[in-house]
């Protein structure tokens, strides 16, 4: 053989392998192929917070947030597909309720809502606390839930009572851990990770829409809780009557007015706590002189174990406030009224009240009537008539569909 027929048969030799290596290559990614995820876009929003709270490892794209869409509302999230035992993020944060359960939803009964029934609670097992809105809490960097667990600085892999098998890198860091826990929590869903992967993964629809938001048609337990807090996160209420205000689109009355100021001063003194301009909330946590005796296990203080955080708990943003009663972490008030009562003439010393709560020892910044009225107007401009009813954050007609057979 010739040095030049051996060069040809080398040559050859070699193309077929880089061919074949290719091929092998290409199979095995085969589901990767024209992953081309398209980056989320939030609205131009000049007096919000320029700071997300977005993991690098989550990041935002048009695909995701449509998968997630979707996950939010599929009551097989709960494992199961008896009509009877479904539920899903949306059972109970109802877009017409501004995400929140709403006080005359069939699953809030004695006082507060409750997770699918059992044996033990033929009602379903109530919550420990009241719920909070899922509304602009991508601007939320200080942690989540009413007590702050879920925070950057939560180094916790497990939780006692709490069974997270098929949960790959379990942290409890941010977001993504709703999911987790909603679904195994025995005052939510009450059901496995494994179960509700397995349900998802019965929906042939599915398989496709994890591939455009994450390049494989893989589906874990992982990407579902990354699909849905990217929706969540894509939830941002910016149209209120205030808001447009802000942005000179409307008008406030007399009234409002007079409400307006009053909130944003030392006089009614609700800014100090639910300051910032467009999103009604510091994010931060205060025992706000509700009681002098305290016993909850899961206030601030059980996160921090700082004295000064006992009985404390995150003051929530007001935007649609109309809509989202029972207020305070317990629910103890049912409507704006005696909310605005409480802070006027109901406050309760303790030793650990907030040093911002400046009004305790005279039992609260005691209002007028007509003060209590203007307030009150102040408050229901901040109701986003607009996010009830937005398609892009309702029910997708796919899980309409299913829902009814």
């Amino acid at each position: 053989m010739t040095g030049k027929l051996r060069l040809t048969v080398f040559l050859l030799s070699l193309f077929a392998f880089v061919a074949s290596c290719i091929l092998i290559s290409c199979e095995g990614d085969n589901d990767k192929i024209d992953y081309k995820p398209t980056p989320f876009t939030f609205p131009t929003l000049p007096d919000f917070p320029s700071k997300m709270n977005i993991p690098k490892d989550n990041p935002m794209t048009v695909e995701g947030v449509e998968l997630g869409r979707h996950l939010f509302y599929d009551g097989r999230l709960s494992g199961r597909t008896h009509p009877d035992s479904l539920m899903s993020c949306a059972t109970c944060h109802i877009q017409s309720k501004a995400f929140e359960v709403g006080i005359d939803h069939p699953r809030f009964s004695g006082g507060h809502p409750r997770g699918i029934p059992s044996i033990e609670y033929p009602e379903g097992k109530p919550t420990p606390h009241m719920m909070l809105p899922v509304v602009n809490v991508v601007f939320n960097n200080s942690g989540y839930m009413w007590n702050g667990f879920l925070e950057s600085s939560n180094n916790a892999t497990s939780m006692p009572g709490y069974d997270f098998t098929g949960v790959e890198d379990l942290n409890f860091r941010n977001l993504e851990a709703f999911t987790y826990m909603a679904i195994v929590a025995e005052h939510e869903m009450r059901g496995s990770i494994a179960k509700t992967v397995a349900a998802i993964e019965s929906d042939p629809m599915y398989r496709e829409m994890f591939r455009k938001a994450f390049g494989t048609e893989e589906i874990t337990a992982d990407k579902i809780s990354k699909a849905i807090s990217q929706f969540v996160r894509s939830i941002i209420s910016y149209r209120s009557r205030y808001h447009k205000w802000l942005r000179n689109e409307a008008e406030l009355t007399e009234s409002e007015l007079r409400g307006h100021d009053l909130f944003f001063s030392e006089d009614a003194d609700c800014f100090h706590c639910h300051g910032g301009t467009a999103l009604l909330t510091s994010f931060e946590y205060f025992n706000n002189a509700k009681d002098a005796a305290f016993n909850d296990s899961r206030d601030r203080h059980s996160i921090t174990k700082n004295l000064w955080d006992i009985g404390a708990y995150r003051a929530p943003s007001l935007i649609n406030i109309e809509l989202t009663g029972p207020y305070m972490h317990d629910g103890r008030f049912k409507t704006l009224d005696e909310v605005i009562d409480f802070y006027s003439e109901g406050l309760v010393y303790s030793p650990y009240v907030h040093p911002l709560m400046k009004f305790v020892h005279d039992g609260g910044v005691r209002l007028t009537d007509d003060e209590k009225a203007d307030l009150k107007a102040f408050l229901l401009t901040l109701t986003d008539h607009e996010l009830l009813t937005d398609p892009k954050y309702a029910a997708p007609e796919a899980i309409r569909q299913w829902l009814a057979h």
